[in-house]
């Protein structure tokens, strides 16, 4: 089917049959707006890892369009429950994306030349304008909370920057860096808990800082990170298990040693 327009006709017509409230389904007639959050939580997560999976594998992109599909589905699910409570439609959630996005790049909508500095002057007066619409004055006041931590961090720091509140120099967070351990390595020693819990976050906050100094994304650095050590630990077990032993039972120094020997393999 490659006509969009019969496509989006298509998904309506699905939803609403599946919220028929006497022929249609009883979980999703059930589904309220707080009850779907998880679900789509749940499934932006599995895109993301659906495009892991193509990416580093070579594999087909079969199943990332599958899981866009079902993320899609959550939208459209959100977008018919506002219909029967004649909030808006899925058409009204559309027009105001597009509205967004043309307002976004009037590089390309408007027909003037802009340079980098100029568009991301007007993408900021933009946000801005929309907050203000929404009677959100702070800069701050729309990051969400449900956020995962990282990115709500690099987020709250990137708005922040927008606004000239920010080192100009990654010298200056390397330096931060230092600062907070030191005053954790202080928080231990002290052996205060809740002193340790402060400063173990501020060195959280400061290293997702030095990733966006440096144009990387945290929450992807992060997840690299724990699927290598989730590969080279897969393969730790596999060697060990194959001499009959558990990890447990393993010196420290052997673990050592065999675990920098699969860095080296990599």
């Amino acid at each position: 089917m490659n006509n969009p327009e019969q496509a989006l006709k298509r998904i309506i017509a699905v939803m609403a049959k599946l919220r028929d409230p006497a022929n249609g389904c009883p979980w999703d007639n059930e589904q309220t707006w707080c009850s779907l959050v998880e679900h789509t939580l749940e499934e932006a997560y599995e895109v993301a890892d659906a495009i892991e999976s193509a990416t580093s594998e070579n594999s087909s992109y079969e199943n990332v369009a599958e899981e866009l599909g079902d993320l899609l589905f959550q939208v459209v699910f959100y977008a018919q429950i506002a219909d029967e409570q004649n909030l808006f439609n899925l058409q009204d959630v559309i027009h105001k994306l597009c509205d967004k996005l043309e307002q976004r790049h009037p590089h390309v909508f408007a027909d003037a030349d802009y340079t980098k500095e100029q568009l991301e002057q007007a993408r900021h007066q933009s946000k801005s304008k929309e907050r203000a619409l929404k009677d959100k004055f702070s800069v701050l006041d729309d990051v969400p909370l449900a956020l995962p931590a990282l990115t709500r961090a690099q987020k709250l720091q990137r708005r922040c920057s927008n606004e000239g509140f920010d080192w100009r120099h990654t010298d200056r967070v390397f330096e931060k860096i230092n600062e907070e351990i030191d005053e954790l390595k202080q928080a231990i020693k002290n052996n205060n808990p809740d002193e340790i819990k402060d400063e173990m976050g501020d060195v959280f906050f400061t290293l997702v800082n030095l990733a966006r100094h440096l144009e990387l994304d945290s929450e992807t650095c992060l997840r690299q990170s724990s699927q290598k050590f989730e590969r080279r630990y897969r393969a730790l077990e596999e060697h060990f298990k194959q001499q009959n032993k558990n990890i447990n039972d393993v010196k420290d120094d052997d673990l050592a040693a065999y675990w920098d020997t699969i860095k080296q393999q990599e």
